[in-house]
């Protein structure tokens, strides 16, 4: 299975880090980052846990539940648990998912055989509350992921949910936003009476809006 944008990611339950986990009644109605690892005491994935795990105020203040899945055994990532809070300075604070049987790799296409026959590839995937897939990224084993660029991300797409407009290249938070080229002037001046700047017909960019 190839899971594509708003695409419906497939519920599953699986052993973890806190016990039996069913993955939509613990993501609720919450936004989700699931990150995915090759198998446990891997360096890059070790300094990529600690990461996440110091960014733990920062997901939640976004609304974003975290959990991690790697193909080795509860026991196995408790032991690698304490080797992330040594070296990394934080404690593992978000679940991490036991998968043995590789069930869930293979319900999210995580096996790439070009990469491996065996071992899941580095993927991350940003889900909404409605549990559709929107946002994917997947990184080779030497490359580890940049979490800013996945906060930004949601940060866009929590906007673009909320509100009629794109964000441009590199944007961040609290910068000027582009104007959906399917909203014509009038429908633009009410949304957006203070204006705009038109570069061109279709591109016109206004102040970020405010969230409600």
């Amino acid at each position: 299975m190839s899971l594509k944008l708003f695409d419906t990611i497939p519920d599953f339950t699986q052993e973890s880090t806190q016990g039996p986990l069913n993955f939509y009644d613990w993501a609720g109605n919450d936004w989700v980052v699931l990150f995915s690892h090759p198998r446990d005491f891997t360096p890059v994935c070790t300094t990529e846990l600690g990461a996440v795990a110091k960014l733990a105020p920062a997901f939640a203040k976004r609304g974003v539940r975290v959990i991690g899945l790697s193909v080795d055994p509860v026991d196995q990532h408790l032991r690698w648990a304490g080797d992330i809070e040594r070296t990394q300075g934080a404690a593992l604070n978000f679940p991490l998912i036991a998968d043995v049987d590789r069930r869930v790799a293979g319900l999210l296409g995580l096996i790439h055989p070009n990469a491996s026959d065996t071992a899941t590839v580095r993927s991350v995937f940003v889900i909404d509350p409605a549990k559709r897939v929107r946002l994917t990224l997947t990184y080779p084993a030497s490359t580890g992921r940049n979490f800013d660029e996945i906060l930004r991300a949601i940060d866009s797409l929590q906007l673009t949910d909320a509100h009629k407009v794109a964000t441009p290249a590199d944007w961040k938070q609290g910068e000027d936003v582009i104007i959906l080229p399917l909203i014509g002037d009038a429908e633009a001046k009410a949304l957006f009476p203070a204006g705009w700047t038109e570069h061109t017909p279709y591109l016109r960019t206004v102040a970020q809006p405010r969230s409600a």
